[in-house]
């Protein structure tokens, strides 16, 4: 039924399909469709306007018009349709997935945790970091050394600033749960045209995160450059297992 109720209108002339709406939408009622913003269904957005503060380019508003009237029923099927599409073919269940298997580690290991008198300085050059909202123009990935980094490795190698982080630029996402198509894009884009040094990709041992080189090497096989790269895989207990340059472990 269709009612004349508040909605959010999307400006096709500012919107540059950087994402951040998409992020910010908790009934998932945006996506990034050809390079645009698109609310996907009138009945899956509340008109509230979480997503506008979001905008860098001032491309969302509310208005009033005739639209379908907000369904949280059908918001709640749409939710539970995209965690659905965004599981492995054939998993029966997140369960069954090596990468959930819960783990504890116990106390900190060894180079994890500074003395008490010695100070922890964050070598992390820029913002924002995620994949999906790093344009591929941005100043700090030209000629840059490129950090790709797995969510999950952020949070499990304990020198992440000391070892990866200074003098690289760095790109972290998710390829289990995240648009695998749109990280090849986003990454084609970046070795097109910022001219990187080299990529050092971080990944972790669980199966899941495997994808990651894949994309990123998919990606220069779209933009048709060579980019001197690095992998390296830590265990869920923060260790280096492998490296492809031979990091002293």
């Amino acid at each position: 039924m269709q009612t004349k109720r508040k909605i959010i209108e999307i400006d096709d002339e500012r919107c540059d399909g950087c994402g951040r709406c998409v992020i910010a939408c908790a009934e998932g009622a945006l996506q990034i469709i050809n390079g645009k913003a698109r609310v996907v269904s009138d009945n899956l957005c509340d008109g509230i306007g979480a997503c506008i503060v979001e905008c860098p380019q001032d491309a969302l508003k509310i208005i009033e018009r005739q639209a379908e009237e907000y369904d949280p029923e059908a918001v709640e099927a749409h939710l539970s349709q995209l965690e659905a599409e965004s599981a492995p073919e054939g998993a029966a269940c997140a369960c069954a997935c090596p990468s959930t298997q819960i783990r504890a580690f116990g106390t900190a290991r060894t180079g994890s945790k500074p003395a008490a008198n010695q100070a922890v300085e964050n070598r992390l050059s820029h913002w924002p970091v995620q994949i999906r909202l790093v344009p591929a123009d941005a100043p700090f990935l030209k000629g840059a050394d490129l950090l790709v980094l797995a969510d999950c490795a952020a949070v499990a190698y304990p020198l992440l600033h000391t070892d990866l982080l200074e003098g690289r630029a760095v790109m972290m996402g998710c390829p289990k749960f995240d648009d695998v198509e749109g990280y090849e894009a986003k990454f084609a884009e970046v070795i097109s045209r910022a001219g990187l040094k080299g990529i050092t990709m971080v990944t972790m041992e669980v199966p899941c995160c495997s994808g990651l080189p894949k994309i990123v090497k998919n990606a220069m096989e779209k933009a048709g450059r060579e980019v001197p790269c690095r992998e390296m895989v830590i265990s869920r207990e923060g260790e280096i297992l492998e490296d492809s340059k031979g990091m002293e472990q």
